[in-house]
């Protein structure tokens, strides 16, 4: 299968069943937890929508990495979280509602944080290689593939959640297999282009996915979130939707794509690992919680 083919059409239409496999999870309530419990969804918004994609631009800057390198770390840096995140969170016995409501909410406001951040990583690095970037062209491949997958879900599941709840599981794992198919396909389709930048963008990549995370935590726990609920923001931010940045590159310069490339590579393991550093310490907590209920009653 050709490159172009693979990621203009088969990496989009992926991403799609992947959103769609998301919105079967939400409902209305989902979103109403913004009102309900504001103080995590918002530190968690800020740091998704302003602290990740600042941060990718200081290590383009750190690392100095050629225009189109930079703008595709940026690109990286403003998408939204993924699904793996979710399950991350789990594992890690994190805030799992938290950490879904942020992907959905995040995955609507991508609409505006890619192209918006897109356009200022190309006119700050002055990236002329990659051609005018065309708003309207990058709010709507990112609203077709990402919004409307999801509403289709929602509505979906508001309709028919018997049935829903029964395929979710099958659904689920299609989806999860799919995406790492066509991720690694996009990877492979490019191997050489990223193997020849791979050194030079490793470090930028591993750089932004250790600061987003430890940066997240620290600010989550300064503003006195518990620790459940700063594991899901901390891996909100280190695992993004990299197969939404790939997507979105793919019109514009080959070189765009290949931070999120790289980032998907490793994403799993860094966040793998935190996780499991997680899972030991907010399990520690819980069991505590429980000897001392006993106790207090």
């Amino acid at each position: 299968m050709d490159s172009p083919f693979l990621t203009s059409v088969v990496l989009p239409g992926a991403i799609g069943v992947i959103m769609f496999s998301l919105g079967l999870t939400l409902t209305r309530e989902d979103f109403r937890r913004v009102l309900v419990a504001p103080r995590g969804v918002a530190i968690g918004m800020l740091n998704l929508a302003l602290i990740s994609p600042l941060l990718a631009f200081a290590m383009a800057e750190l690392f100095a990495l050629p225009p189109e390198l930079a703008v595709g770390l940026v690109l990286l840096g403003a998408s939204p979280g993924g699904m793996m995140a979710n399950m991350l969170t789990h594992l890690a016995r994190g805030d799992t509602a938290l950490s879904v409501t942020m992907t959905a909410i995040s995955s609507v406001g991508a609409t505006i944080t890619v192209p918006l951040f897109l356009s200022l990583a190309t006119d700050h690095f002055n990236a002329t290689g990659i051609g005018d970037v065309s708003m309207l062209g990058v709010v709507a491949r990112v609203f077709a593939i990402t919004v409307v997958p999801v509403a289709i879900g929602m509505e979906m599941r508001r309709r028919r959640p018997a049935q829903v709840a029964a395929v979710y599981p099958r659904v689920q794992r299609a989806s999860l297999v799919l995406f790492a198919l066509v991720v690694l396909g996009a990877i492979a389709s490019e191997y050489d282009t990223v193997g020849e930048n791979l050194a030079e963008v490793a470090g930028a990549a591993l750089a932004l996915n250790v600061a987003a995370m430890t940066l997240s935590f620290a600010i989550s726990k300064l503003a006195r979130l518990d620790d459940r609920q700063s594991t899901a923001i901390a891996l909100e931010l280190g695992i993004h939707n990299s197969a939404l940045a790939i997507a979105v590159a793919a019109p514009l310069a080959v070189n765009v794509g290949i931070p999120a490339a790289v980032y998907a590579s490793f994403m799993l393991l860094t966040g793998g690992a935190f996780a499991w550093v997680m899972s030991r310490r907010n399990g520690s907590l819980e069991e505590k919680a429980h000897r001392v209920e006993p106790a207090e009653a």
